[in-house]
């Protein structure tokens, strides 16, 4: 018998024209196997795990199907049942681990509040198990005495992941537990927690919208799409035969970074509105290889190759001779950094030379120095993209804040032409800025929610170009096309919350691009977006660089998008500039062990191969 088994789950959101959320979904979850649940954001992933959960916030409720657990039925259980089945045979790892533990009591007081609510352990017993469950998850037992805010991010996610194992537990969801994490402590925490499941057994499912992460470490692979799963089957076999056209473009965006020609590529369109008519494939107004079958009856999940799709094409396709039909390797739009013409170098824009930061910090009496910047020098020119590399903590926001004039470096300089912006009054700063602006990492709590797309824009050009009421319009529709969105009349009265996760951080962009700038500094303009639209971003921000000569620091963990965007490469570690170089030498040519040990973290699912 499965540990989990679900049967035609449905979930809906809100009452008269509802969002169909999760659409008629079946699986099962053997004891001790690991599977991933990808998709991307609006696929309905995070809706079925809170149903398993039932977690649902309201207005969503569910509308059809089955959740058995251990042969109990979940959806009928109501209270003390459900309080006394989590923690214990149920637990859950959420996306943002600061939000998921409480900010104002010990790490300690937190798991003493689950172990003794669950178990008869009291005293120094309690306090014997915690030591034990941080050792578990690689942090010293001591740190039970800190409150969250004073624990890295990585280490905050490790001890959400013990507090969900301390009661050892059958079944774990994991909600994207590493989203926004840098690539070495991501890569450590999800090794952590495959040799945990291992050696204890018990069953994940990892939702999660990147698919490298996913197929690296699962056994089983499901697609979710629009709210119903589109395929499903085993990781090595996604990665040689990926059956669903959706599977194959989430695959392509995916690349060794050390190979000569990076492509990688993106699914064009967004998701449909699952609260308007649903009829037919709904992945088919952004699939290359549709039929007119796909417009009009919608797919069930039925055996292909070496699981199950739901797919008319390849329905077609697996029923063909071997060898009539071939599959392409992706579907959608390919891109590389050469595909538009490489990009013209100009002169050095901004010098920083010799740069330290030091910070005083105080713990209790205690009052110590921490550098988080340490002798840095590097350029920027016109037409090039500088990437700044590195881990979480090792400077690279400091630098950021010294090249924007936010913060002064302790000692050293930044040279903007002939002015020093590191002895610039505030009224200078203020003008200053028109000439470098920031594109922020995550673009939702970087725009306003109260005001529209083109109220966000208009500010810039009024303050900063001159715009008067009778050229500000003409000027916004400007920037709207600009960044690709067109026509602009659709998107200028719309809010933030109307908009994917890709239009949002293209008004960012557009934002930054309103003062006209020569310096753009983009800090993770894309670790917070799905997979399916990195390069769609990253795309965009190559043609600008081309085409406005601008110069950008790209700061990021990630090589991979390095490799395919930046001209050169500056490795930053625990403040210090371990290596630099053009890009590809850097990359295929790593000297220092930490810019190799960032390498060997990007998640390649064809190593699986």
């Amino acid at each position: 018998m499965s540990l989990l088994d679900v049967k035609s789950l449905s979930v809906a959101y809100g009452s008269g024209r509802p969002t169909r959320a999760v659409r008629d979904v079946s699986f099962t979850l053997q004891d001790g196997e690991f599977v991933g649940l990808l998709g991307e954001s609006g696929s309905g992933k995070t809706t079925l795990g809170n149903a398993l959960l039932r977690l649902l916030p309201p207005p969503g409720r569910v509308t059809g199907g089955s959740v058995t657990f251990d042969g109990m039925d979940l959806l009928s259980l109501r209270g003390e049942e459900l309080r006394k089945l989590r923690w214990r045979d149920i637990s859950t790892v959420f996306q943002s681990s600061m939000n998921s533990l409480n900010p104002v009591i010990s790490i300690e007081a937190q798991f003493r509040d689950v172990i003794e609510e669950h178990t008869s352990l009291r005293g120094a017993a309690v306090r014997s198990r915690i030591g034990e469950l941080l050792e578990m998850v690689m942090i010293e037992p001591s740190f039970m005495r800190f409150y969250p805010h004073e624990l890295s991010g990585g280490m905050k996610q490790r001890v959400s992941i013990a507090l969900a194992l301390a009661l050892k537990p059958r079944f774990v969801l994991l909600d994207e537990p590493t989203t926004g994490l840098d690539v070495i402590v991501q890569r450590s925490i999800l090794d952590n927690v495959r040799a945990l499941q291992q050696s204890q057994g018990f069953a994940v499912l990892l939702i999660s919208h990147d698919l490298g992460t996913v197929m690296e470490i699962s056994d089983r692979v499901m697609v979710m799409y629009a709210g119903k799963i589109v395929e499903d089957q085993k990781s090595r076999s996604m990665l040689t035969e990926p059956i669903h056209p959706y599977s194959r473009g989430l695959l392509g965006a995916y690349a060794d970074p050390r190979s000569e020609s990076v492509r990688i590529a993106y699914i064009p369109g967004r998701p449909p509105d699952l609260g308007g008519p649903l009829q037919g494939c709904m992945f088919a107004a952004r699939c290359k290889e549709a039929v007119d079958k796909c417009l009009t009856d919608e797919p069930v999940l039925l055996p292909m190759g070496g699981g199950e799709a739901a797919c008319h094409v390849a329905e077609a396709q697996y029923a063909a001779p071997p060898g009539e039909v071939v599959r392409p390797e992706v579907d959608g739009e390919v891109f590389t950094k050469s595909s538009g013409g490489a990009r013209v170098h100009g002169d050095e824009v901004l010098a920083v030379s010799s740069a330290v930061k030091t910070y005083r910090t105080r713990r209790g009496l205690k009052v110590s120095q921490v550098d988080a910047v340490k002798d840095v020098s590097f350029a920027l020119r016109a037409g090039m993209v500088t990437a700044l590399v590195g881990q979480s903590g090792s400077g690279k926001t400091t630098l950021a804040r010294l090249v924007t004039g936010v913060e002064r470096p302790t000692s050293g300089s930044v040279t903007f032409g002939s002015l020093r912006v590191d002895q610039l009054s505030k009224r200078q700063l203020k003008d200053y800025r028109q000439h470098i602006q920031l594109v922020f990492q995550d673009p939702f709590a970087a725009l306003n929610p109260a005001r529209t797309v083109g109220y966000t824009l208009s500010r810039p050009l009024i303050n900063y170009r001159g715009a008067t009421r009778a050229t500000v319009g003409p000027m916004v529709a400007a920037l709207l096309e600009t960044v690709g969105m067109s026509p602009a009349s659709q998107f200028v009265d719309k809010f933030p919350h109307q908009l994917s996760g890709g239009q949002q951080q293209r008004v960012v962009v557009a934002r930054a691009l309103a003062p006209d700038p020569e310096i753009i500094v983009a800090d993770e303009p894309i670790s917070m977006l799905d997979v399916s639209i990195r390069a769609e971003i990253l795309e965009l921000l190559d043609g600008l660089v081309r085409e406005r000569s601008i110069a950008m620091l790209y700061i990021t963990h990630d090589l991979l998008s390095a490799r395919v965007l930046a001209d050169e490469v500056l490795v930053l570690h625990r403040g210090r500039l371990v290596e630099s170089g053009p890009t590809l030498d850097v990359i295929r040519s790593a000297r220092d062990p930490y810019t190799r040990e960032l390498l060997d973290a990007i998640p390649n699912p064809f190593a699986l191969g």
